[in-house]
């Protein structure tokens, strides 16, 4: 059973102070979506009550979930050509492209082709100050290049005149999906995002699991230098390939067999309605929808951080410690008007209950294929990495079962009605 004890330093993780947490004031903030995918971010923030008033998204099969999923909000095309925000707007958002951040990508940097469009934000913000701003990264930009590409993003926010503050933040707060994203709010207005981003904040202690009683997540694409092993849950969920190539992780059930989660239950997994993507098929191969999914923005993330930008906390200075002298950038670290200061808080913002993985899943996964379940039994049998106790035993049993003829045949049945 996984444990969760409330930081003795903040408030019950469903309140703030006596509100609860989709409180919010009227008027909200109004959005500008930029770098929108399908629409993660705006999904979240408006449960908290907050407006889209611009989406800006390139790729034409994220286009088609926007148009669909958000008719009445105007969509603009490509930021580098974008001219202006409209002048209502209170806060740009954005996940900018991840592709050159990523551990698992180009780690071309921030100058990287895809990852330096962020800085068209900042074009932006220098024909109108937007008083907020709020990004999202993945957590591996922290290292890469010792910590480059957040360095940039600082200093040319301090170069405008605003306060920031980021944090590492774990999907898994909400749903079973271990996802480390780096969330950064920036404001040029009296309030301290540091009420925002560094209030909420609870200690989650790893969950007992078993391989008969549980479901794991693990990636069946690794086996020599990682795994991705999540106990009842699923490792991040990633973009796959534009050209179409799906990358979903697999599920070992406590009944021995390992599938792939559908397209739906991934939709799920980060917090959006199954079928949010299925309008992307009519422009794009169904298996694009893979990508649409990994890119996006964790929707009940963005609706905890609306919930605080619209009800902001109060910040314990106590957190505050040096930043590290060898210009490493920590977990969590804001900056105040006149300090950098690393903050001691977790990934963990909230603990919501959820069912067990299988419980949660709600449609039929793909059994892993024979093919698939040969290459990766036999990459780990050439790893020095370590294996929970039964897992590869697991696996081969797994194994023996797809070669068995009846199997193999309902196998091709299965990935027939699934192109279908």
């Amino acid at each position: 059973m996984l444990h969760v004890v409330a930081s003795s330093r903040t408030r019950p993780e469903q309140h703030l102070g006596n509100r609860p947490l989709n409180w919010h004031p009227v008027p909200t903030m109004k959005i500008a979506g930029l770098f929108a995918g399908i629409g993660g971010f705006e999904l979240g923030l408006a449960s908290a009550g907050h407006m889209t008033r611009m989406l800006c998204e390139i790729w034409s099969p994220a286009r088609e979930v926007l148009t669909k999923r958000f008719p009445d909000v105007p969509l603009e095309r490509d930021i580098v050509e974008l001219k202006s925000i409209p002048g209502d707007v209170d806060a740009l958002v954005g996940g900018f492209p991840c592709q050159d951040l990523s551990q698992a990508g180009l780690t071309a940097g921030i100058e990287g082709e895809k990852s330096s469009l962020v800085s068209h934000v900042f074009r932006l913000l220098d024909q109108r100050r937007v008083p907020w701003v709020v990004l999202e990264n993945v957590s591996f930009m922290l290292h890469l290049g010792r910590g480059r590409a957040l360095r940039t993003l600082v200093e040319a926010f301090e170069e405008r005149g605003y306060r920031w503050a980021y944090r590492v933040v774990n999907s898994q707060s909400f749903l079973p999906q271990r996802r480390e994203r780096v969330l950064f709010v920036a404001t040029t207005t009296d309030a301290d995002p540091a009420d925002v981003l560094l209030v909420d904040d609870v200690d989650v202690r790893p969950p007992r699991t078993g391989l008969a009683t549980h479901a794991h997540g693990f990636y069946w694409t690794e086996g020599v230098r990682g795994l991705g092993w999540a106990p009842d849950g699923v490792p991040t969920l990633k973009n796959g390939s534009t050209l179409g190539i799906p990358s979903p992780p697999a599920i070992l059930l406590p009944n021995g067999t390992i599938i792939t989660p559908d397209i739906r239950d991934a939709e799920r997994l980060q917090g959006f309605d199954a079928d949010w993507t299925l309008p992307a098929q009519d422009v794009a191969r169904r298996s694009l929808r893979w990508s649409l999914v990994g890119n996006a923005v964790t929707v009940p993330v963005a609706a905890w951080l609306g919930s605080r930008l619209a009800s902001p906390g109060a910040y314990d200075a106590s957190r505050d410690c040096a930043l590290p002298s060898d210009g490493r950038w920590p977990k969590a670290a804001r900056f105040d008007g006149g300090l950098r200061r690393r903050v001691e808080i977790g990934a963990f913002p909230v603990w919501k209950e959820r069912a067990r993985l299988p419980e949660f899943l709600a449609f039929p996964g793909k059994p892993l294929s024979v093919r698939a379940t040969r290459g990766f039994l036999e990459r780990t049998e050439r790893s020095s990495l370590r294996f929970v106790a039964g897992f590869r035993d697991c696996v081969r049993a797994h194994l023996s079962r797809m070669e068995a003829p009846e199997a193999v045949r309902i196998h091709q049945e299965f990935a027939v009605a699934a192109a279908d």
